[in-house]
């Protein structure tokens, strides 16, 4: 049988799960992964905050591999690989997945509280879309106009944490698998906000606190910040987009 080339990858987590020893083997996991992607970074949180050992493959948006192709049905990153035998696709069934299968569990034990964590994880595609559409805008009309979503969305999560518990984070002390959802893109807020100045969080004290628990978590990182920060302005700066001519060039020297 043809076994896939991964090819070279790099290791991260705090505990070696690649040693195996009979019965008593432990999974090898492999996350495929573009380098800015919120949506890896969602799974790679997860695997982080289960301490979880586990190897990245970085691949390029526009030069995607046979490999990875043959193995993402959607042509879409992350893509989880167990043990060179399975592979999981889509953010939330990673998430899921390892919550069920792998101790510390993220989800609230309140059956009902469960729920209303996973209905505001399935808000977070309409959350991402609010908070990063300026990074898209093709003009400054359709900056202003994509500038006018971040509030509503914020809106929603503020009454949202309201109900929820007195934080740091959604459930209050405990960190869940909401969190983990949410946070690569209040991320992208800060970032596009240290592009060019949207000053909107600040309306929103239990959303903002929320947000800087969760970006002073290391789970959230998989690299630097700094060096991550440029990553993502140099995207930016690609993109070509209105937004890209206040990413200056001193911004993405550190890519």
């Amino acid at each position: 049988m043809h076994k896939t080339h991964f090819g070279s990858a790099f290791r991260c987590g705090r505990m070696d799960h690649s040693v195996y020893d009979g019965e008593n083997a432990m999974p090898r996991y492999l996350l495929v992964s573009f380098k800015t992607c919120p949506w890896v970074q969602r799974a790679a949180i997860v695997l982080r905050e289960k301490a979880i050992d586990f190897e990245f493959r970085h691949i390029e948006p526009d030069n995607r591999p046979d490999w990875f192709l043959a193995i993402s049905p959607h042509k879409k990153v992350p893509v989880l690989r167990i043990d060179d035998t399975v592979s999981l696709f889509e953010s939330n069934a990673i998430a899921e997945y390892l919550d069920e299968t792998i101790a510390p569990r993220l989800h609230p034990d309140d059956p009902v509280e469960r729920a209303i964590n996973r209905a505001w994880t399935d808000y977070v595609p309409t959350f991402a879309e609010g908070v990063t559409s300026t990074a898209y805008a093709d003009t400054e009309t359709d900056y202003l106009k994509a500038k006018e979503k971040i509030p509503v969305v914020f809106e929603r999560l503020e009454q949202a944490l309201a109900k929820q518990g007195s934080g740091p984070f959604f459930n209050g002390s405990k960190y869940a698998l909401v969190d983990a959802a949410y946070a690569p893109f209040l991320q992208r807020y800060y970032f596009l906000d240290r592009v060019k100045p949207l000053g909107l969080i600040e309306r929103f004290p239990r959303l903002k606190a929320w947000s800087e628990a969760l970006l002073t978590r290391p789970s959230t990182h998989s690299f630097e910040q700094d060096a991550f920060e440029a990553m993502y302005r140099a995207n930016l700066h690609r993109r070509n987009k209105w937004v890209s001519q206040f990413v200056s060039p001193a911004q993405v020297a550190a890519e």
